[in-house]
């Protein structure tokens, strides 16, 4: 497959916007979850501010956090890291964040305040998933201009 038929800009070093946002993505959600690591250590992997004996009440920027919490922005970074390379891949991830995200954000309605909620969430959190997918479905969705090649051929 050529890099024109992917629409990667492979050659060029150009990018497309979903590549780029999902390269942004990719690199905040890796950071937040190294970050989070210095604010969690790794105790109470699976701790909640509801939980008992293993009450966790550690936040990052009003979002509340644990070991597993860390690890799950860790998967999300790496992934959109990997998968900008490509416009597919961005594409994939767009679906990965829309989907993954979304139910986040449903499993979030229920969990917020209850002894079982393993990712230790809020509604910051909830909020912020909710965000995240719908970039997600700009990322997977949103159109592209690719140029088209106006040489003649001549034979």
């Amino acid at each position: 497959m050529s890099a024109a038929s992917d629409n990667t800009g492979a050659g060029r070093g150009a990018m497309t916007w979903p590549q780029m946002l999902a390269l942004a993505f990719g690199a905040i959600y890796l950071l937040i979850g190294i970050i989070g690591f210095f604010i969690t250590g790794f105790d109470n992997f699976f701790g909640n501010e509801a939980g008992t004996p293993h009450h966790v009440d550690e936040t990052l920027l009003g979002f509340m956090l644990n070991p597993m919490h860390n690890v799950v922005h860790i998967v999300i970074g790496v992934a959109g890291l990997v998968l900008s390379r490509t416009l597919s891949g961005a594409r994939t991830y767009g679906w990965l964040l829309a989907v993954g995200y979304g139910a986040a954000f449903l499993y979030g309605l229920f969990a917020v305040g209850k002894e079982w909620d393993f990712l230790n969430l809020n509604w910051a959190d909830n909020i912020l998933h909710l965000v995240t997918a719908a970039v997600g479905l700009v990322i997977a969705l949103g159109p592209v201009r690719t140029a088209v090649d106006r040489r003649s051929h001549r034979v």
